[in-house]
């Protein structure tokens, strides 16, 4: 479905992305950064392919679910808190090492930004990801000159799937519910967007948390961004 499709035979005003797994495969630095930690702390390395299962609510619940060993981690007593911030602290040296060295653009990303910028589409990442790592992530995969905006996971006193993220960006551009998408690949973007009451468009090869994303209930599923086109 082209994205003139959901808006009545209009390109929409405004576009929000999903950065991890959606515009950028940046599981092998996680992946890296996941397994120093483990490894600093005595345990045993998850790997790339245990880490893409994990990625998508941040940073902080990535750090929890690697302690825990698996996605559904158990609320914390005070000894595994203290660890958890330890552990969150050991996480982000890593990672500030790592950001953008191993990470690629999907293909067709570069294609359907061009095209929406062509068609006058104002752009934004609205990620969960801290902060601290969006802009230099987007620099160095050389995605920064297509967004005027990125919302981060910190941003926000809330992030994904709550509302409040996407509703921002879409202001700050001047969009409207009406003419506003956001592209995900993973629930908390498409339940974002429907609390927002704006269409999305969700990505098969992302990473949601390893379910399939056809059943979310998304306005369009696509193997890649050029289908949009």
């Amino acid at each position: 479905m082209s994205l003139k499709g959901l808006f009545n035979a209009r390109w929409p005003g405004v576009a929000l992305f999903d950065l991890d797994g959606t515009l950028v495969d940046s599981a092998p630095d996680l992946a890296a950064a996941v397994d120093r930690m483990l490894e600093h702390l005595g345990r045993a390395p998850a790997g790339l392919d245990q880490v893409r299962q994990w990625v998508g609510n941040g940073a902080a619940i990535l750090v929890r679910r690697a302690l825990a060993g698996r996605i559904d981690w158990q609320p914390a007593t005070p000894r595994d808190d203290a660890l958890f911030q330890d552990a969150l602290a050991i996480f982000y040296h890593h990672y500030g090492q790592l950001n953008g060295q191993h990470a690629r653009v999907f293909p067709g990303v570069t294609d359907c930004l061009a095209h929406l910028e062509a068609h006058g589409c104002r752009l934004a990442v609205v990620t969960n990801k801290p902060g601290p790592f969006v802009a230099p992530l987007l620099e160095r995969v050389g995605l920064a000159r297509w967004f005027e905006l990125s919302v981060a996971g910190d941003t926000l006193p809330v992030k994904k799937p709550d509302p409040a993220p996407l509703l921002h960006a879409m202001t700050q551009l001047g969009g409207t519910r009406g003419t506003t998408v956001m592209v995900g690949d993973s629930a908390a973007d498409v339940n974002a967007a429907q609390a927002a009451g704006i269409p999305c468009v969700a990505v098969r090869y992302g990473y949601n948390f390893g379910q399939p994303v056809d059943a979310l209930g998304a306005d369009a599923v696509v193997d890649s961004l050029t289908e949009l086109l």
